[in-house]
């Protein structure tokens, strides 16, 4: 198989997305950081409310913000989304709620912690399985550079 092409407006992103790896807990859902241009178009929505702002803000500054940058560069996208829990077909409101749902297809959760956890990994993930989304974004902004706060995972 020949050399591994990196697309050009990737390129500066690329060194934050390893090659995929399978998530050993769960075969069913893996790590993955394939370029992808709406992963990339929210990533650089993000980086731009991070250079604004930087760290050390509450989480609801960074998420208004995000939510303004993605309607400037008109993003189709949905915020603080309702996510009932169905459980043999009785819906029940727990009150869990979405950060973005972005295009549809990618979910983003804002955090703004010393450093993410596990906990906020399996929380993505059980968004993940609630909704119909392919991927999901985990932010943390409360780092010096933002690309060491984002995770991304794939269903």
């Amino acid at each position: 198989m020949g050399a591994l092409q990196i697309p050009r407006r990737a390129s500066r992103l690329w060194p934050m997305f390893p090659l995929p790896i399978q998530h050993d807990s769960c075969k069913r859902w893996r790590m993955d950081y394939a370029p992808d241009p709406t992963v990339e178009l929210i990533i650089g929505c993000a980086i731009e409310v991070h250079r604004a702002l930087g760290p050390g803000l509450l989480e609801s500054v960074y998420q208004r913000c995000l939510g303004y940058e993605l309607m400037l560069r008109c993003v189709p996208f949905a915020q603080q989304v309702p996510l009932p829990v169905v459980y043999k077909d009785m819906p029940t409101d727990c009150g869990y709620r979405l950060d973005f749902v972005i295009a549809g297809t990618v979910i983003v959760e804002v955090k703004c912690v010393d450093r993410l956890l596990p906990i906020h990994t399996a929380q993505l993930l059980t968004y993940l399985k609630l909704f119909p989304a392919r991927r999901g974004l985990l932010i943390n902004f409360n780092v010096p550079r933002l690309v060491d706060g984002v995770q991304s995972l794939l269903r």
